[in-house]
């Protein structure tokens, strides 16, 4: 087969001990999974039908690499959140069979331009621009599920310079990681090489120019990156 141009490199992640590096395939977020960040955005939380959006695959931002603040906004804001890497997929999954189709967890950060966002939803429109922008997904390496210990007692936490701005067990998740990836699997069919952002706790706020984020998945995965 032949391309009418070169295409674009695969994007990818590193793998804690290993050479070889995760393809991604496509980015899923959950919205409002955790109940005092819902509130803080003015909604009440919903145990219901969880709510979904997407970032391009393209949009993540690997190895410590540092971050440019994006066009158009003032009020860029950290969100930081569990990610679950797909090693299997398919369609009406149950929630019984979602733990052996993960191949390993990271810690990743769903930036937002929350300015574009309000606009938009005031409009009732797509949140593509506030969430779907160049290098808004900041991601660490993975860890293999094999080897990775992850429980409703696993701390998910952000510094931002040195200051801790969100914390969260992920207990306090309204949607777990099973029931998060079979909901997903009746709306799409799912694949190896697809992400899940699982949600934010509390504390979302503005970024600034020279800031350094500190994300961690304690025990599991972390993540170093600055704002440029």
């Amino acid at each position: 087969m032949s391309y009418a141009f070169t295409p674009l490199p695969i994007p990818s992640l590193p793998i804690q001990g290993s050479d070889q590096r995760y393809p991604v395939h496509r980015i899923f977020c959950i919205g409002r999974n955790y109940a005092e960040h819902a509130r803080e955005m003015g909604v009440a939380p919903e145990a219901g039908t969880p709510m979904f959006f997407c970032k391009p695959a393209d949009a993540i931002v690997t190895d410590g690499t540092d971050v440019p603040y994006p066009p158009l906004t003032s009020e860029l804001h950290h969100e930081v959140e569990m990610v679950v890497a797909l090693g299997g997929g398919g369609r009406d999954i149950a929630v019984a069979r979602v733990p052996e189709l993960i191949f390993g967890y990271g810690v990743g950060l769903d930036l937002t331009r929350r300015d574009l966002q309000r606009q938009v939803k005031a409009k009732g429109h797509p949140w593509d621009i506030a969430k779907g922008f160049d290098h808004s997904a900041p991601l660490s390496a993975l860890q293999p599920a094999s080897a990775a210990h992850v429980d409703g007692r696993t701390v998910l936490r952000l510094g931002v310079n040195g200051t801790l701005r969100q914390q969260a067990t992920l207990a306090e998740m309204i949607h777990d990681v099973p029931a998060i990836v079979a909901a997903l699997s009746t709306l799409f069919e799912l694949h190896a090489g697809d992400l899940v952002f699982t949600g934010t706790p509390s504390g979302v706020a503005a970024l600034q120019r020279g800031d350094e984020l500190h994300a961690e998945l304690v025990g599991v995965a972390e993540l170093r990156t600055r704002i440029v």
